[in-house]
C-alpha cells in the first residue's frame, strides 16, 4: 500500500488490521509496530497519516469507496482504473490489501520501496522488540538454535483439512470448525489426497524424521515458533523424544512478562517472527505467509540458513520409509538431496506467467534489494536462476 500510495501521488492511512477472522485478535497496528518509526523513516516517499482529517469523513458529507483491489495488479492497473476513482471519492479505502501488488514486472524503484518498508520502516513495538531480544539471548547462551515453525495448530489443520495421525473425533472437530466459518469455502477435503499433494503441513512426528534426516542431533536446542500444537504434549512426544531440547517462549519466560501479550495471536507471533528471523537454522513446516516472510527477512539479513522442505517429495520418502522399502540410511541421504537447493541461496524468483498465485512471493525472496553493490547476476549465478515458467 505504500508503494501504491507512492505511485499514485496519494496519502496513505495507517492500516486497519482484521479482527473479524478466526483468531478474532483486537490488535491494532500500532500494538504491533512502531508507528512513529512507520510515518518518519518514509516521509521522503509518501504522506502517511494516523486517520482520515476530518474534513474528509462521512459526517461531513464525504462518501468513502469501499472495495478491494484487484490481486496481482501492476502499476497500470492502479494508474488507469483505480487513480480515477480518487477524483469522485476523496478517500478509498482498501478492505482486503494483502497480495494486491503483483510479485513481478514492477519498476525498480518500487519494488526496492517494498523492501524498504518492509525490512527497514517496519518495526515492532519496543515492548515486542525488548523481550523478543530477550529470548534470543537466552537461546544464544546455549549455542546455536534452530527455529521450527511447526505450522500444527488447530485452525491449520481445519482450513487444509490435514487429518494424519488425529483420531476420529479430533477429524470431525475440525471437519466442524471448517464448516463453521464461511470464508473457508472448501469443505469437504480428503486429507491422503491434499497429504500426497504436499499441501498439508509436516506434523511434529514427521517433523521429527525430517529434522533427523537433516543431521540434527538430540544435542540441537529447538525453538517452536507456533501457538498451541493440536494434540498437545501426545503429538509432541515423538519430536520430544528425539530432540529433547526443545522449548517455546511459554517456557523461556515468566507467566507475567507474556501476559500483556496473551490473547493477542498477531503479538504473540511476533515474538516467534523476531526469534525466527535471529536463529541459526529456520525450518518451516509449512510455507505459509509467516515462514515466507522469515524467509524474505533471513535473505536480507545476509541469506541466513533457511531450510525450505519440499513436502511433496518428503511424503512420498517418509511413507517408503515407514512402510519399510526405505532404510534410514538411504531415506536420509534422499531428504539432504532434495533439499540442496533449498537452504535460502541466493536465487531468482519463480514466475509464472498468467499464474501469480503459483510464482514464487517477492517478499520470499526480494532478490532486486539484495543486489546493492554488486550485480544481480553475479550474486545468483547461472545454477541458481529459476526457469521462467
Amino acid at each position: 500500500m505504500v508503494a501504491i500510495s507512492r505511485l499514485l501521488n496519494l496519502t496513505l492511512v495507517v492500516p486497519e488490521l482484521d479482527k473479524k477472522s478466526f483468531w478474532a485478535d483486537p490488535s491494532n497496528f500500532e500494538d504491533i509496530f512502531d508507528v512513529r518509526h512507520f510515518i518518519d523513516s518514509l516521509r521522503d516517499e509518501v504522506r502517511i497519516v494516523k486517520r482520515v482529517p476530518k474534513k474528509f469523513s462521512e459526517k461531513n458529507g464525504q462518501t468513502t469507496l469501499k472495495m478491494p483491489p484487484v490481486s496481482w495488479s501492476n502499476e497500470k492497473y492502479y494508474l488507469e482504473q483505480i487513480l480515477p476513482l480518487f477524483g469522485k471519492h476523496k478517500v478509498v479505502h482498501f478492505n482486503k490489501t494483502d497480495s494486491r501488488l503483483a510479485n513481478n514486472g514492477l519498476p525498480l524503484d518500487l519494488q526496492r520501496l517494498r523492501c524498504r518498508v518492509n525490512f527497514q520502516a517496519l518495526k515492532f513495538t519496543p515492548e515486542l522488540e525488548n523481550l523478543g531480544q530477550k529470548l534470543i539471548r537466552i537461546l544464544s547462551k546455549n549455542g546455536p538454535f534452530v527455529a521450527l515453525h511447526l505450522r500444527y495448530e488447530m485452525d491449520m489443520l481445519a482450513f487444509s483439512g490435514c487429518t494424519l495421525g488425529c483420531t476420529n473425533e479430533e477429524a470431525e472437530e475440525l471437519k466442524r470448525m471448517r464448516y463453521a466459518f464461511p470464508s473457508w469455502r472448501e469443505k469437504e477435503i480428503v486429507s491422503e489426497e491434499r497429504r500426497s499433494q504436499g499441501l498439508c503441513p509436516l506434523t511434529p512426528e514427521e517433523a521429527a524424521l525430517v529434522l533427523q534426516a537433516l543431521g540434527f542431533d538430540r544435542k540441537t536446542p529447538i525453538y517452536i515458533a507456533a501457538g498451541e500444537i493440536y494434540g498437545g504434549e501426545r503429538r509432541l512426544a515423538q519430536l520430544r523424544a528425539a530432540f529433547p531440547r526443545i522449548v517455546r517462549k511459554e517456557t523461556l519466560l515468566a507467566n507475567d512478562e507474556l501476559q500483556q501479550f496473551r490473547n493477542h495471536s498477531s503479538q504473540m507471533a511476533a515474538l516467534d517472527f523476531i526469534v525466527s528471523v535471529a536463529s541459526n537454522t529456520f525450518v518451516p513446516t509449512y510455507y505459509g505467509n509467516m515462514a515466507k516472510l522469515v524467509e524474505g527477512h533471513r535473505r536480507y539479513s545476509g541469506f541466513k540458513k533457511s531450510i525450505l522442505l519440499d513436502r511433496k517429495k518428503l511424503v512420498e520418502l517418509l511413507d517408503m520409509h515407514k512402510n519399510g522399502t526405505f532404510p534410514w540410511t538411504e531415506f536420509a541421504n534422499a531428504v539432504r538431496k532434495v533439499h540442496e537447493r533449498k537452504m535460502g541461496q541466493p536465487t531468482r524468483r519463480r514466475v509464472e506467467v498468467d499464474k501469480p498465485k503459483e510464482e514464487d512471493y517477492f517478499y520470499a525472496n526480494p532478490y532486486e534489494c539484495l543486489c546493492e553493490g554488486t550485480k544481480c547476476d553475479d550474486l545468483l549465478g547461472a545454477l541458481n536462476s529459476s526457469q521462467i515458467q
